[in-house]
């Protein structure tokens, strides 16, 4: 079997694409509204997930911070988050010198659950930021429930699962506000960008204000230093062609993860992105989880790999343990299922060109890893 280059991750781009793209460039000036393609794509996403409103942003964490300081999360609030996430999931807390809380994930869809969240609350926690991590999907009815009750705002963190579902429900309707990533890695790209999806009005409208250096709608009058989030008419227009095949797309992406699953269906004590009766998994990128039978962990099988030259990514460390928060000491007793599935975990290529050749020669070189390190 010939290796064919393959590649970590990447988007898909077509005709479609290049026409869309090139007419902002020819016609987005002078022949359309500066900001044509931005409001046609917050259009079009906000109604494909029951949302009134949606702003486009640079990136998912702007979006984020954005949202954040439309709720007025300020110095010393508490925000708690999934221990297991990308930075970017989290960071605008510290922008606001509000304080981050990791609570651990759910051993099953890796995501927060009720429990782990309340046994984070304190008369300080003002929100929550839920990440369906990489596709996945956890229990919304419990955990909107205790947001409730508790009267805390629910943010979803919806970058990796774009075309989930939750019980008939698409990833980005749940809580007060969701954001989106169109990283050149994302299921749909603009390069670089995001969109921060809302129902409430008014929330909106702070929202949109602070994105454009805090000046009064169609004026140059500034009331407010705020920030410079606004997007572009040509990133637009190619988030607007991409999400256009979004069902292609995304039927790829289970392709993929499926394909992976059925060549290593003979490995024993693996686990991939869970998938049950309540949920549809968009699988943003396949993850594989090795079980206690199996000698490699996260570090071994990433040097496995690289030495035979063939991409692999490490499941999202704890980011209580990265230097940038340094609170090890403090999470690493109390977060188990955090610290244990990312010490055995990694994420397989899903990038939107990988074919069966691709695949085929991919597993059986996992395959040999793993069956050599039993």
């Amino acid at each position: 079997m010939n290796k064919k280059e393959i590649y970590m991750a990447g988007p898909s781009i077509t005709d479609h694409e290049v026409n869309t793209v090139m007419d902002a460039l020819k016609n987005g000036w002078y022949g359309k509204d500066a900001y044509y393609y931005v409001e046609k794509f917050e259009k079009e996403f906000s109604k494909y997930h029951d949302r009134k409103f949606a702003l486009m942003t640079p990136n998912c964490t702007t979006a984020l911070h954005l949202l954040l300081t439309g709720l007025g999360i300020k110095d010393d609030d508490e925000v708690i988050v999934p221990d297991c996430t990308w930075v970017g999931s989290v960071a605008g807390i510290t922008y606001l010198r509000a304080k981050t809380i990791f609570a651990d994930i759910d051993k099953n869809n890796w995501c927060l659950s009720a429990k782990t969240i309340e046994e984070k609350i304190t008369e300080k926690t003002k929100a929550v930021i839920v990440v369906d991590l990489y596709g996945n999907m956890p229990n919304y009815k419990e955990i909107e429930k205790l947001c409730k009750d508790k009267n805390l705002f629910l943010i979803e963190d919806s970058a990796e699962a774009l075309g989930s579902k939750y019980d008939g429900i698409r990833a980005g309707k749940f809580g007060i506000g969701s954001t989106f990533s169109f990283h050149r890695t994302k299921t749909i790209t603009t390069g670089e960008g995001g969109m921060l999806l809302i129902d409430d009005e008014k929330l909106y409208d702070r929202c949109k204000f602070l994105r454009d250096h805090g000046r009064q709608p169609g004026t140059y009058f500034n009331t407010e230093i705020t920030y410079k989030y606004m997007p572009f008419n040509v990133q637009a227009a190619l988030g607007l062609a991409q999400f256009q095949r979004i069902d292609e797309l995304v039927e790829k992406k289970r392709w993929i993860w499926n394909g992976f699953k059925e060549r290593l269906s003979d490995i024993e004590d693996i686990y991939f992105n869970p998938e049950d009766s309540l949920t549809y998994n968009s699988v943003w990128a396949t993850a594989l989880i090795l079980g206690d039978s199996h000698k490699l962990d996260r570090d071994s099988l990433l040097k496995a790999m690289n030495e035979i030259n063939l991409p692999i990514r490490p499941f999202f460390y704890p980011l209580s343990s990265l230097p940038a928060f340094n609170e090890e000491n403090i999470y690493k007793s109390l977060n188990l299922n955090s610290y244990k599935i990312s010490r055995k975990g990694v994420n397989l290529p899903c990038a939107l060109n990988l074919d069966e050749d691709n695949l085929d020669f991919y597993s059986e070189k996992l395959k040999e890893i793993l069956i050599d390190n039993r």
